[in-house]
């Protein structure tokens, strides 16, 4: 991205008052019309406008200045800057080299198998494929399915760990952990074990009560038999 100046104005009205640059100087330098520069020398434009040190701000040497004052065609440039800002990345589909290419059917197998949580555009994002031959590889209609290998893609070198974790880590939200599935397999609620008796424990104690009230019965036959006997005994 090419150096651009800061607050232009504010900067011709500062060397408008500081140097003694001609109004062609300072209009290029700070993309502006000479007429501009003129009315701003005159006190016709930028009256509220405060001006800023390009020295200061490290846009423009002292020397280059005074190189410019003594030369009328000499052309201001701007002063390297300290510091380099990396540009933005732009958005879109991962670049893969050709040397790289053929190994990407058996990137996208591996991830299909190990991460089913990812969605084409992550796996597009990872690997640098289209969204058409990942369906391919998913429903095994790829023209070379039979002799594809799962390859972790990191491995091949067409993503870095770091990308990858991110891209498992932003699928994954919101969906329950193995070990927090596993545990509300195994643990119930208090509002499900409250109260709670399994239909063949209450029908073994169904028939335990039946048969506790049949024993009962029996043995009072039987002591009224035995009562009975005793009594024609006595007579």
């Amino acid at each position: 991205m090419a150096q651009q100046l800061l607050m232009p104005k504010a900067t011709a009205v500062w060397l408008v008052d500081n140097t003694a640059l001609s109004f062609e100087q300072i209009a290029e330098f700070c993309t502006l019309h000479p007429l501009e520069v003129k009315a701003i020398a005159d006190g016709e434009s930028a009256q509220g406008i405060k001006g800023m040190d390009p020295i200061i701000t490290g846009q423009l040497t002292r020397d280059e200045i005074v190189r410019a004052e003594k030369d009328a065609n000499h052309r201001l440039k701007l002063a390297p800057p300290k510091v380099r800002v990396p540009e933005a990345k732009r958005k879109g589909p991962r670049y893969t080299p050709v040397s790289k290419r053929q190994d990407r059917p058996n990137a996208i197998l591996w991830l299909v198998r190990n991460h089913p949580e990812l969605k084409d555009p992550a796996i597009s994002r990872l690997v640098g494929t289209t969204k058409h031959t990942i369906e391919q590889i998913r429903e095994r209609t790829h023209w070379n399915s039979a002799n594809l290998q799962p390859m972790d893609p990191v491995t091949l070198g067409l993503c870095s760990q770091i990308d990858l974790d991110l891209e498992v880590e932003k699928a994954s939200r919101g969906m329950p952990r193995p070990e927090e599935a596993a545990e509300e397999e195994r643990l119930l609620s208090a509002a499900q074990t409250q109260n709670y008796r399994s239909p063949s424990s209450r029908e073994d104690g169904e028939l335990d009560a039946a048969a506790v009230f049949a024993k009962l019965t029996a043995m009072r036959s039987n002591r009224a038999e035995e009562s009975d006997g005793e009594d024609e005994d006595a007579r």
